[in-house]
């Protein structure tokens, strides 16, 4: 039997699921990263299928989202959306450091995955933590600065106004390069990392996270299968369940 938990690590409401038989003991663990707009709960596909296969998994509420909602229209969430980003990947380490001090989660098999804003804050996260030992980025983007700019642009087209000034941009823009692996593709160090992504994904742009495969593939030279990406040539931003299925037979291979 699969139990699912509903608690909070700290102030991080969270769902916690794992097989009831295995509640107790010292496990590999998968922190799940829902996308912008979505819960938790919406992803509950992927943590019963990393359950069944031996994980526990930990799946955070981002801030303003689900149950720490504060009414913010969509617009609003967008103009937060890199805090949310910043604050979920600082967030990660308070889960990770509570489950290793509860004696729950082995510390050298944990693994990090996420869809959308979830993968973004994936690839972030492995540009800050050296504990991840695997990574899945499901429709995200490793090059923070260009993304962001991006965005702008499309806001700028749209005539949004997003109320920051330039310098407010410039500094956020300086803020996000700390989390961005574009700049210091060296961060990964040859960690396992998987990329899956739609070719039609109109949200978060296709090439970018392809662009930095591409560029870094040389890194991994000499490992075995330890940098991939799957490219959907149908899809926009939606994961397919062979996209699922790829990413919990990475964590399988690679925790």
């Amino acid at each position: 039997m699969i139990l699912v938990e509903k608690k909070r690590i700290e102030h991080i409401p969270v769902l916690h699921i794992v097989k009831q038989k295995q509640f107790s003991d010292r496990m590999p663990l998968i922190i799940f990263l829902h996308g912008f707009t979505s819960t938790k709960e919406r992803n509950m596909h992927y943590a019963y299928l990393f359950a069944e296969k031996g994980f526990r998994v930990i799946m955070p509420e981002a801030k303003y989202h689900g149950s720490r909602s504060e009414g913010l229209s969509e617009a609003e969430l967008g103009y937060r959306f890199w805090g949310i980003v910043i604050t979920s990947i600082e967030e990660l380490s308070t889960i990770k450091q509570e489950l290793v001090e509860e004696g729950l989660v082995d510390p050298a098999r944990i693994g990090v995955a996420g869809t959308s804003m979830g993968g973004i804050t994936t690839l972030g996260a492995l540009a800050k933590y050296e504990w991840i030992k695997a990574g899945v980025s499901l429709m995200g983007n490793p090059s923070f600065e260009e993304f962001a700019l991006w965005q702008l642009n499309e806001m700028e087209k749209r005539n949004i106004q997003t109320g920051l000034s330039k310098e407010q941009i410039s500094s956020l823009l300086n803020q996000l390069k700390q989390y961005d692996l574009s700049h210091q593709p060296e961060k990964l160090n040859k960690r396992p990392l998987l990329f899956w992504h739609g070719k039609l994904d109109p949200v978060v742009p296709y090439h970018s996270a392809f662009d930095f495969y591409e560029q870094n593939r040389k890194n991994y030279e000499g490992t075995d299968g330890m940098f991939e990406f799957i490219t959907d040539e149908n899809a926009g931003h939606n994961v397919s369940n062979a996209g699922v299925e790829a990413t919990a037979k990475w964590f399988v291979k690679h925790i």
